[in-house]
């Protein structure tokens, strides 16, 4: 039989605050185990909550970017559940009102446009860590009330494509906005998948499964296509599907049975005692949607109309923050941003995709590397030596002129030397030389990489183009 599966997401991610969200243990990601907390987020008794602005003022951030109605009025509720990880044996959320409410996203997926409904964002505190050593667990509290935005979808994706693309633009959003740093690899953004399946044309969804702690988009794929699979061999040999959470183990290619999956009853929602509830005026929630940067969509935009790049282009400088932050300063004051983009998009990310260059560590600025490409596209470094100038200002920093003038790579425009060397050329290619003066254009090229590899650099190629026509039309 066939089955159509129905997704509805629930991402977590950190958000970027010195401190916690109810104490001023700091927020930093790493340290000695349980040498970041304190007696609050370390749930001792008598100790009393201090809600953190900024953690405030970002959610709302977030509200704004990914088109939530933001609530006027706001209140924090306690989740009681035991578990080793959450050292009060209950956590910090929201249920009935949280900060964020009816918003949406649009994605691109396969060329067709579709927007993601968002049901919901609220703000909590994040849990420890545990470490599973044997049959011994051990218990890190630094990253324990660290604080948390839950972004929960509608159920509206309905392949693992449409989950990755909303997944990276979540993090496209929340990076630009700068209120978190997206580490999946540190666990500062993870997903959680519900899914089901259900017979082709069938109006009632299946029963759901929730995919815990997701926190690689290949894990995400790899971990929604196992789950449909493993749900419709059941189905096809007359089982049930037992609404669950469970984990996926990349290694074996399947998802494993955590417990059964709870509904907002069982978690015992009530108000908390000690953080009062919070109204927002509407000038409150203006000053803070005027501190907003511009966004991936208001860029793509900028860079389109300003410097006339093309679309594809733009979105391929977009799609990363560094390498738009890295773009914008390239072109502060450039004279050819077109040709900027041109060799970023090419040359540049061409490097970052083998590894070559680390936009983490960049060692040399853009400004480095717009007089680079002003220096390529006005013919005083050749297409090869630019390339060798960048790869060494990747490895090893320094500016194009010092490279240039270490290498003695500047394009000298010897005209002796140059015609002394397409002389040679042609008369040590007779044939090809006779074939282009009987029409055949395209042994042109030939004679120009000839040129090229012969010279290394000292002639232009305007240069070398002029002379070589000139002397194959004697």
């Amino acid at each position: 039989m066939r089955y159509y599966p129905t997704m509805g997401l629930e991402i977590h991610a950190e958000l970027l605050t010195k401190s916690k969200v109810f104490c001023s243990c700091s927020a930093e990601f790493g340290g000695e185990p349980n040498t970041r907390c304190c007696p609050v987020c370390s749930g001792l008794p008598g100790t009393l909550p201090v809600l953190n602005r900024r953690a405030v003022e970002y959610i709302i951030k977030a509200g704004y970017v990914m088109n939530c109605d933001i609530s006027r009025f706001t209140k924090w509720d306690r989740k009681n559940y035991f578990y080793p990880d959450l050292p009060k044996a209950y956590q910090i959320s929201q249920m009935p009102r949280p900060v964020c409410l009816d918003g949406h996203v649009d994605i691109k997926v396969n060329d067709e446009d579709k927007t993601i409904r968002i049901n919901r964002i609220h703000l909590e505190e994040d849990a420890g860590k545990l470490t599973h050593e044997g049959r011994i667990s051990l218990a890190d509290y630094n990253r324990c009330g660290i604080p948390l935005i839950e972004i929960v979808t509608e159920p509206d994706f309905h392949s693992a494509e449409e989950v990755v693309a909303f997944f990276e633009k979540i993090k496209l959003l929340l990076l630009y906005a700068g209120i978190c740093d997206c580490k999946m690899e540190q666990g500062s953004i993870r997903c959680d998948v519900n899914i089901s399946i259900a017979p082709e044309g069938s109006e009632q969804l299946g029963t759901r499964t929730e995919l815990k702690n997701l926190n690689s988009l290949k894990a995400i794929a790899k971990a929604i296509e196992a789950e449909i699979a493993r749900q419709a061999e059941m189905l096809d040999n007359g089982g049930e599907i037992v609404q669950e959470t469970r984990r996926f183990n990349e290694a074996a290619m399947e998802t494993l049975a955590m417990r059964s999956k709870e509904d907002a009853h069982d978690y015992r929602y009530f108000p908390d005692p000690d953080i009062p509830p919070i109204i927002f005026t509407e000038e409150e929630l203006a000053d803070i949607r005027a501190t907003l940067p511009e966004m991936p969509e208001q860029r793509m935009a900028r860079y389109r109309t300003a410097y006339g790049i093309s679309e594809n282009d733009a979105v391929i400088i977009v799609s990363d923050k560094r390498v738009s932050d890295f773009f914008d300063e390239a072109v502060d004051g450039c004279k050819s941003p077109k040709n900027v983009a041109s060799y970023l998009v090419g040359e540049f990310m061409r490097r970052v995709n083998l590894g070559e260059i680390d936009l983490d560590v960049l060692k040399f600025s853009g400004k480095d590397f717009a007089r680079l490409v002003e220096y390529l596209y006005s013919d005083k470094l050749s297409q090869n030596n630019a390339k060798l100038i960048l790869g060494e200002m990747a490895q090893h920093g320094g500016s194009p002129e010092t490279i240039a003038d270490e290498q003695e790579l500047w394009i000298k425009e010897d005209t002796e030397q140059l015609s002394a060397v397409i002389d040679e050329i042609i008369a040590s290619n007779p044939k090809a030389s006779e074939q282009y003066r009987s029409g055949d254009q395209k042994v042109f090229g030939f004679f120009m990489g000839q040129a090229n590899k012969a010279l290394k650099g000292a002639a232009s190629p305007k240069a070398i183009q002029e002379q070589l026509i000139a002397k194959l039309r004697r």
